[in-house]
């Protein structure tokens, strides 16, 4: 096999045209079956096979600088730099990132998992190494779904006044993570359908270099020149009139056709924009028909592209079925989403009120903005967002929602630890940074009935309201306990003495364990689903102060900033409760990696057993403490 032939970076240079495109296919069948085993992004991986080679063909590793827009289309460029032994370990506890790491590798050169970022980073890069006066090439890949992005027109419009090489690639397969949205979709689109274009500019160039003395001088002039030969054939060259020479549509399956282009982009001074037709999901079949199924597959069956394994309900799954009940119920309920309808489980909705769902593309700052607007004008909009991708929103948020009051509902998924994807999409930040806002309730379930519950509250209420949710199986534990939601009212599980635990959202269900553990110990504890972080519940604080010691908060967030934190600051505060003693169960103050779950909680000792362990280290540790004051 080729691919056995490639054990390190560069090592792809030494192979013939033929043989790459073997390479190719023998990539493509790996892929298939490695990812079937752990799961991953392999859609958009399929995509870049060939584009991956001739990128490699092109470049030296490490010298040269290849950045990933959102990067997990990265596994070739793994497989290409000596990481294919470590595929089995796809993210894994411990294993290979599932996405660009440079302490993973030192072809890495930017830690990525968000989109419309590679264009900036590249661009700073290039601006260092001219700086430094050294000489290295820079390529940015970006999709044609994250140029939905505001960030990559900033980059844009930053890098037309550069004066030495910088080369964009644009991967346009048409998709984000589904069907692209917006003028930008529509003007490539156009640029995709002239094929004439391209034929026409090879025949015309051929013909001007035949001619003695003159010709190439006369094809540098029409590179050169906005009035270009494109302008007769595109009108309005967007890009070459922001100041950037445009190359392509090229085919992006053609690994001869990319590398005599990305040789003639790196010979042109100033930013170059390669424009790359690719297919999402090529060479398999299920990948092709549905690309947005494997854009983050788990474990699948090769032969039919089902998962292994079927789950119960999630909790994107009940946000589904209530939003689409609140569609027929409430004419002014409209949704928004920043390219993720499907992951956010907004289909059913669009499909049964197509007018009332926007997608906005990927474009988290503008879908809350524009959710302002809505609210203004009498609606009602429920904007439904990963809680990693929430975060390039905060500004708007408190500026445009918040500042205003205005009654927009924040659907916030993926909050906690996310597993697979790792420290660019753990959820473990929102409750801080939304809790810190004025005017803001945030609240969060401890079980599907409740995020039900909360959704109903949240959508009649006249201000900002922010619901936060895991990924994941929803719990259906606690069924029994369904107490009204009331605004800043927290629910007492069970009532018991001396240990309070006071468990927000997904943590209920962990903290429902630990009382378990200690009542086995011959203990009595208290059991609270905090539901609101904010308004904290104040009254019950006062009550459980008084009558318990130890108040143990769980959360799957941040420490910083948290909801633990804003307990320990009410009883520090109050002279009367001088004596309680409040210890936190949440993130330190890291960024988590990759791997299960379960695995990560274990290793922030955030299981049951884990908190039921420090909750005897810390009352010896006070025990300590006093017994050396008496002394």
């Amino acid at each position: 096999m080729i691919l056995d032939r490639i054990k390190k970076p560069n090592d792809v240079k030494s192979l013939t045209l033929p043989e790459c495109d073997e390479l190719a296919e023998e990539i493509r069948q790996f892929l298939i079956r490695s990812l079937s085993e752990t799961g991953g992004h392999l859609a958009s991986n399929l995509g870049v096979v060939e584009l991956t080679i001739a990128l490699h063909k092109v470049l030296q590793f490490p010298e040269d600088k290849l950045i990933w827009d959102v990067g997990h289309q990265a596994y070739t460029h793994k497989i290409l730099t000596g990481r294919k032994e470590q595929f089995a370990t796809l993210r894994k506890t411990g294993g290979l990132s599932g996405f660009p790491k440079r302490n993973e590798s030192a072809c890495d050169a930017f830690d990525t998992g968000h989109s419309s970022t590679s264009i900036s980073a590249g661009l700073g890069m290039v601006q260092a190494r001219d700086l430094k006066g050294e000489d290295y090439t820079v390529i940015s890949v970006i999709g044609d779904g994250a140029l939905t992005g505001g960030m990559a027109y900033e980059a844009l419009n930053n890098a037309a006044e550069l004066k030495k090489n910088f080369i964009i690639v644009l991967n346009d397969n048409e998709m984000s993570i589904t069907k692209n949205v917006g003028g930008m979709s529509a003007y490539l689109g156009n640029i995709r359908t002239a094929a004439a274009y391209t034929e026409l500019k090879m025949e015309v160039t051929q013909a001007l270099k035949k001619i003695p003395k003159v010709g190439d001088g006369m094809v540098d002039a029409i590179h050169k020149t906005k009035s270009s030969i494109k302008q007769f054939v595109i009108p309005g060259m967007l890009f070459e009139n922001m100041g950037l020479t445009y190359l392509g549509p090229v085919d992006g399956h053609n690994i001869g056709q990319m590398i005599r282009v990305f040789h003639d982009a790196k010979r042109k001074q100033g930013p170059v924009l390669v424009h790359v037709l690719t297919q999402k999901g090529k060479g398999y079949a299920p990948a092709v028909r549905h690309p947005a199924r494997f854009h983050g597959a788990g474990p699948f069956e090769i032969e039919t592209g089902l998962p292994k394994s079927g789950g119960k309900a999630t909790y994107t799954d009940i946000f589904s079925t209530v939003m689409r009940k609140f569609g027929d119920r409430e004419p002014d309920v409209v949704a928004v989403s920043a390219a993720m309808v499907p992951g956010t489980g907004l289909k059913r909705f669009g499909n049964m009120f197509p007018d009332r769902l926007f997608d906005v593309g990927i474009a988290e700052e503008h879908a809350v903005t524009f959710a302002a607007g809505l609210a203004l004008g009498g609606l009602r909009p429920v904007v439904a967002v990963y809680s990693s991708f929430l975060q390039r929103a905060m500004d708007q948020i408190l500026h445009d929602v918040c500042m205003q009051n205005l009654p927009v509902v924040f659907a916030v998924d993926r909050a906690g630890l996310v597993g697979s994807d790792g420290e660019t999409h753990h959820g473990c930040f929102d409750l801080t940074y939304l809790s810190m806002m004025p005017n803001m309730t945030v609240m969060a379930p401890k079980n599907k009935w409740e995020l039900s519950d909360m959704l109903k509250f949240a959508i009649r209420q006249s201000g900002p309201v922010a619901i936060r949710y895991p990924r994941g199986e929803a719990y259906d534990g606690l069924e029994d306990h369904r107490a009204p939601v009331e605004m800043g009212k927290a629910e007492v599980l069970y009532q018991g003495e001396e240990i309070a635990l006071l468990a927000v959202g997904n943590m209920v269900k962990t903290a429902e364990q630990v009382y378990g553990k200690l009542k086995e110990e011959g203990k009595n504890p208290t059991l609270v689903n905090m539901r609101f972080v904010k308004p904290l519940d104040t009254d019950l604080l006062e009550r459980l102060g008084k009558n318990h010691k130890w108040i143990i908060t769980l959360e799957e967030n941040i420490k910083n900033g948290g909801f633990g934190e804003k307990v320990m600051t009410y009883y520090a505060e109050k002279d009367e409760f001088k004596n309680v003693e409040v210890r936190i169960v949440a993130i330190e103050d890291r960024f988590v990696s990759h791997g299960s779950v379960g695995d990560l909680m274990r290793q922030q000792r955030m299981d049951a057993e884990s908190v039921v362990e420090r909750i005897h280290e810390w009352r010896k540790e006070s025990d300590s403490d006093a017994d050396r004051r008496q002394a």
